[in-house]
């Protein structure tokens, strides 16, 4: 047993509790009470106890659009002309370094980001990989990856056709493998999505492929949609549809698929995407980045449908990504008032939904029976925080660098900010050089 106590314990969830000098207990790979410190204590004395001195326990963060692979892009000077448009940044930079990428490229590449994972708190992710010249195993590498590092954690290949149909057919074959493998074998710390990579790049025989190959696995899908409007003009160009549109006809919308992005949708596209129950991730900050444009969040939620937070590889904190979520839809709506539910529901509400589908069990709070995943936070309130005020503390006094206490499945990985059997220089030290090679090449 494992006892994390004598600190401020926020349940979150439907409880949606805040205990002070409260505790949480684990049992192998679940919550199995939460109460005061003393009370556990003198109950469970033969418990490992680990002192939170204070400070904040609650769940792990959940990031429910990630690329790992993108790792390798930070610091890297590019030589190339700046780009005007978003289809300037994928043919610039993200087309070339995918293809860079050998197996140990993809390995390392997901190593040093789970570690920041683990740092920041971030104990579930969902995955989108590309890797056109190592597809078969790139899954079940990143995989290992992350069960060394200790991060549960959902992949897919995205199928495209803009390297030919060989490497398209290799995607398929690479989701199919990886997800029978999952079924095979049930993780509660591994999952499988059927990844695709956009409208743009994907022909329509080999959408239907996709498509058909996933409903024989009965698999959802993980998909970009709309992020550029590059996106929307190839779609109504090439098959007289808007990208909702297209996926609805495949077969591709429904309640276990993952949308990312929907930046550009409109008022139909939004009705096809609550009446199928998709669920639709957002990236503020990459999305911003890219210059790409604002998702309809709030109309999207106000039409019912399910949307998570998540980074597209430009964070792992997800305490920043909600932040800058937050100010996004206060700019763009040019209303100082919205968002303040919005974003906590995105965050701690849907997210934890999306990984529940993914994995099976609970997250996304402290309770009975819901999975160990645990952080203590260096954050001691300046005023008082309550069950109907925590949001704004998390909001506003809180960043994945001030975890220093990490559990992910019952498991400590981070203790009093040191990792946990993982070499973390070793790791870095390793990744820079691939990291240097591939510069070199590119």
């Amino acid at each position: 047993m494992l006892l994390i106590g004598n600190g401020t314990v926020l349940t979150l969830g439907k409880s949606n509790q805040v205990i002070p000098k409260g505790g949480v207990l684990i049992q192998d790979t679940k919550v199995l009470e939460i109460g005061t410190t003393l009370e556990l204590q003198k109950r469970f004395p033969e418990a490992r106890f680990i002192d939170a001195h204070g400070k904040l326990i609650m769940p792990g963060m959940i990031n429910t659009h990630m690329h790992l692979y993108s790792t390798f892009a930070r610091g890297m000077d590019s030589k190339s002309k700046p780009p005007r448009n978003f289809r300037d940044i994928l043919e610039g930079l993200w087309w070339k370094l995918d293809k860079m990428l050998s197996m140990e490229d993809v390995y390392y590449s997901a190593l040093t980001p789970l570690i920041e994972c683990i740092k920041t708190g971030t104990t579930t992710i969902v995955d989108h990989h590309a890797s056109p010249n190592i597809v078969l195993g790139s899954l079940s590498t990143l995989a290992k990856a992350a069960q060394e590092i200790g991060v549960r954690a959902a992949f897919c290949y995205e199928v495209s056709d803009r390297d030919g149909e060989k490497i398209a057919q290799e995607g398929i074959k690479e989701n199919a493998d990886f997800i029978e493998a999952c079924q095979a074998k049930p993780d509660p710390m591994t999952a499988g999505l059927f990844g695709l990579h956009a409208s743009l790049t994907l022909s329509d025989k080999t959408l239907a492929q996709c498509s058909e190959t996933a409903k024989r696995l009965g698999a959802g899908f993980h998909v970009h949609v709309a992020e550029g409007i590059e996106d929307v003009e190839d779609c109504l160009t090439n098959h007289g549809l808007r990208v909702v549109e297209r996926f609805e006809k495949y077969g591709v919308l429904g309640p276990k698929t993952i949308a990312a992005h929907c930046v550009h949708i409109n008022d139909q596209e939004i009705e096809l995407l609550k009446a199928s129950n998709t669920q639709v991730v957002h990236n503020p900050e990459s999305n911003m980045g890219n210059a790409v444009g604002v998702t309809p969040v709030l109309k999207l939620l106000a039409k019912g449908v399910r949307v998570g937070l998540g980074t597209d590889g430009y964070t792992c904190d997800m305490f920043e990504s909600a932040k800058v979520e937050n100010v996004l839809q206060k700019h763009a709506a040019a209303n100082p008032s919205v968002a303040w539910a919005e974003v906590p529901q995105m965050l701690y509400g849907n997210n934890p939904q999306i990984a529940s589908d993914l994995f099976g069990g609970t997250f996304g709070e402290l309770s009975a029976g819901a999975w160990a995943d645990v952080i203590v936070v260096d954050y001691i309130p300046a005023t008082p925080m309550d069950a109907g005020n925590w949001s704004g503390h998390l909001l506003f006094g809180v960043s994945g660098h001030q975890v220093e206490t990490t559990v992910v499945n019952g498991k400590v990985r981070m203790l009093e900010r040191k990792l946990v059997d993982i070499d973390e220089e070793a790791i870095c030290a390793r990744s820079r050089e691939l990291a240097q090679a591939i510069w070199n090449k590119l």
